[in-house]
C-alpha cells in the first residue's frame, strides 16, 4: 500500500517568566538606560582588550533603538526561551532578558563568552534566566540546550555563518516555533526569495522546507561597530509542518543540492547523476508531475519533496519486482 502511486502523488510514467508584558505589546521596553550605546560599546571592549574579529563575522550592535526594534519585532511571548548566537558585548541580550523567562546565549569567542554574565549582571542586577554557552552553534546539540528548550531565535548572527547556524538549529531543535534574524541584506534576500527569482536558491528552498519566512526591515551599516560595508536585513519566520511526511528532509536537500549544484541546466540534466542516470531522472520528475525541461530555480519546496518521494517509491517498486523475479 505504501508503494501506491495515487496514495503517494507520484503520477505514472504516462500520464519560566521575568518581566515583559505579551506578544507584540512593546516587550523589552522600559530598559532604555540599561541597553548599551556606542560609548557603552567601546568602553567594554576596551575594558575586554577586544578588537572586532573580521574572521568570526564580529560586529557589535551599539544603537538601542535598533535592538528594542528586534526584540519588539520578534512577536516573543514572556514565556519564550530565546536561543541567541553570537551575543558579543551583550547588545541584544540585555535587550531580551527582560522580555522572555530564559536565553541562551552562544558565544564562540572564549573572552566574549566569559564576560557577558558579568556585565549582564552589572547592568541588569542579576543572570538568573541566563546561560551562556562557550560553543559554536554549527556543533551545539538540543541536549545542551534543553534545560530549559528554546522555543524562538533572535540573533544577529556572523555574516559569514547566517545560513548554515539558521538550517543547523531549525533541524536540530524541532521546538523552534519562530525566530528573528539579523544577516547581510544579501542573505535575507536568498532566504525569502520566491521560486524564478534571480535569488531563489539553496538556502530558499530548505529554509522553506522548515518555516515561512518573511523579511522583516531593513538595517543600516551606521548601528554597527565597526561600520560592515553592507546593509543588513531582518528574517523573521514561524515554524510549520513539512511539505510533506513520507520523504526524509535529507531526501529532499540531496535533490535541492543536486537541482542547484548546476544551476541553468534542466533538471532532466542536473539530476542525472542523483537519479541514475538523464532517462531515469527524466522518469522520476514526470511522476513526481515536473516538468523535465524545467530549472530548479523555478520548483517550489514542495515540488523538491514530490520529486525526492517518487524516486523513494521507484527505487521500492523496482526491489519488489527483483524479488518477484528470483
Amino acid at each position: 500500500m505504501g508503494n501506491d502511486p495515487a496514495a503517494s502523488g507520484c503520477q505514472a510514467p504516462d500520464g519560566e517568566v521575568v518581566g515583559g508584558r505579551g506578544r507584540g505589546s512593546g516587550a523589552g521596553e522600559g530598559v532604555g538606560d540599561r541597553l548599551l550605546g556606542p560609548a557603552q560599546v567601546r568602553a567594554l571592549a576596551d575594558r575586554l582588550g577586544i578588537s572586532p574579529a573580521k574572521s568570526r563575522g564580529q560586529n557589535f550592535v551599539h544603537d538601542p533603538n535598533t535592538v528594542r526594534r528586534i526584540v519588539r519585532s520578534a512577536d516573543l511571548d514572556p514565556n519564550d526561551v530565546v536561543v541567541e548566537v553570537g551575543p558579543g558585548l551583550g547588545s541584544l541580550t540585555l535587550a531580551l532578558l527582560p522580555a522572555v523567562r530564559y536565553v541562551h546565549a552562544i558565544e564562540i569567542d572564549q573572552r566574549l563568552a566569559a564576560a557577558l554574565p558579568a556585565t549582564v549582571a552589572a547592568t541588569l542586577g542579576g543572570t538568573a534566566n541566563l546561560r551562556v554557552h562557550h560553543r559554536d552553534a554549527l556543533k551545539i546539540t538540543a541536549a545542551e540546550l534543553a534545560d530549559p528548550p528554546p522555543t524562538a531565535l533572535v540573533a544577529n548572527l556572523p555574516y559569514n555563518v547566517a545560513v548554515p547556524v539558521v538550517l543547523h538549529l531549525l533541524a536540530e531543535l524541532p521546538g523552534l516555533r519562530r525566530g528573528l534574524i539579523m544577516v547581510q541584506k544579501e542573505v535575507a534576500d536568498r532566504l525569502t526569495a520566491p521560486p524564478g527569482s534571480r535569488t531563489y536558491g539553496v538556502p530558499s528552498v530548505k529554509i522553506a522546507w522548515f518555516a515561512a519566512v518573511r523579511q522583516a526591515g531593513r538595517v543600516p551599516a551606521n548601528v554597527f561597530w565597526p561600520v560592515p560595508n553592507v546593509e543588513s536585513g531582518l528574517v523573521a519566520f514561524t515554524r510549520r509542518p513539512p511539505p510533506r511526511a513520507d520523504v526524509s528532509r535529507e531526501a529532499v536537500f540531496a535533490v535541492v543540492d543536486a537541482a542547484f549544484a548546476q544551476r541553468r541546466k534542466t533538471l532532466r540534466a542536473a539530476l542525472a547523476g542523483w537519479a541514475g542516470g538523464p532517462d531515469r531522472a527524466r522518469e522520476i520528475i514526470l511522476a513526481a508531475g515536473v516538468d523535465p525541461g524545467a530549472r530548479g530555480e523555478s520548483l517550489t519546496v514542495e515540488q523538491f519533496a514530490a520529486i525526492a518521494a517518487c524516486r523513494n517509491l521507484a527505487s521500492a517498486a523496482g526491489r519488489t519486482r527483483g524479488v518477484g523475479d528470483r
